[in-house]
């Protein structure tokens, strides 16, 4: 990646097909420019830029410069939402430049770990997680350790600036992805490891179910042409974190005693070392469609897009792309 950024997480493509455009460790977000072979930069989140891009370790600032996760353009304004970890929930123009904040708090609770988001491209309506209330991003893992339930989903009206909470007492509510009609979303909980449908129309309308369980942590989810949902699977899950996640109150003193700062050296060690990610093709009913195992460590998305996967991670300095055939 430029600049010495790592960290490619989410994708979005314009309207013209146009990307992927993503958010990197130091704040920005970046386009990638096919006829060039090369990236650019398209935005940035934070007004404060002072010290945030260069090859250190960009975690003790991004509480500063931004982390940019989840990005989705409306393809009729043709601007780009932004979930920021620390900014919350923010829009750019099409010519990119500083992003602007249109959600920061949901009834009076601060937007604390602002996470991922999709777009209905009918309504302009943006649906969005905050992942937790109590830990941001730099210190993430306690969410899954503590059993932390604070995580909450959102919709945000652009026609009238309101935001507008859809349920709360989550555990890590991470990625989430609009059906291709519009009837309900598709989210998972990072720290359960389970797919979620709610259902948004229909007589079945603000109802809750439960569809899958994954193998390992996952992360975003994101829709393709066929209705059809990849899931990325950051890790799979060990046994001895099996046995915390089963004991909420050794996972809250695991906390509490360890003196260091758990979050920042999984980061450091995943570049180099971990379990195998994976990517898992989903239909809208949760039945697995296709596995992708063990191909690349640590994945935070897989999307699908003009004959091409295009895979991501919170961690690694690098983007993949993969040729698909049709199928």
């Amino acid at each position: 990646m430029p600049g010495g950024a790592v960290g490619p997480e989410s994708f979005a493509f314009d309207g013209s097909g146009g990307g992927p455009y993503t958010g990197v460790s130091d704040g920005r977000i970046i386009r990638w420019r096919d006829n060039e072979s090369r990236w650019v930069d398209f935005a940035v989140t934070s007004p404060d830029r002072n010290g945030c891009e260069g090859s250190h370790d960009h975690s003790k600032m991004e509480h500063i410069c931004g982390r940019p996760l989840g990005l989705r353009f409306n393809q009729k304004s043709g601007d780009l939402y932004i979930a920021d970890a620390y900014m919350g929930l923010l829009v750019v123009g099409p010519n990119g430049g500083r992003a602007s904040p249109v959600a920061q708090q949901v009834n009076r609770v601060a937007l604390r770990f602002t996470n991922s988001l999709d777009i209905d491209q009918d309504s302009g309506v943006v649906y969005f997680t905050d992942s937790s209330t109590r830990f941001q991003r730099r210190n993430h893992l306690p969410i899954i350790i503590s059993g932390d339930n604070t995580g909450r989903l959102m919709k945000f009206e652009p026609t009238t600036n309101k935001t507008t909470l859809l349920l709360d007492n989550l555990k890590f509510p991470n990625g989430v992805a609009l059906s291709q009609n519009g009837e309900f979303l598709l989210f998972v909980e990072t720290t359960t490891c389970t797919l979620f449908k709610f259902w948004l129309k229909t007589p079945k309308s603000g109802n809750l179910e439960s569809l899958a369980q994954f193998p390992g942590f996952p992360d975003n989810i994101k829709r393709n042409r066929n209705g059809e949902f990849w899931v990325g699977i950051n890790s799979k899950r060990g046994k001895l974190l099996e046995w915390v996640l089963s004991k909420p109150g050794i996972g809250n003193a695991v906390v509490g005693l360890i003196p260091v700062d758990i979050t920042r050296l999984y980061s450091r060690l995943g570049r180099w070392i971990g379990n195998s990610g994976m990517g898992i093709r989903l239909d809208g009913n949760g039945n697995v469609v296709e596995v992708l195992d063990s191909r690349w460590k640590f994945v935070s998305e897989v999307d699908e897009e003009n004959g091409n996967l295009w895979v991501g991670s919170v961690i690694r300095d690098f983007v993949v792309r993969e040729k698909i055939s049709i199928y």
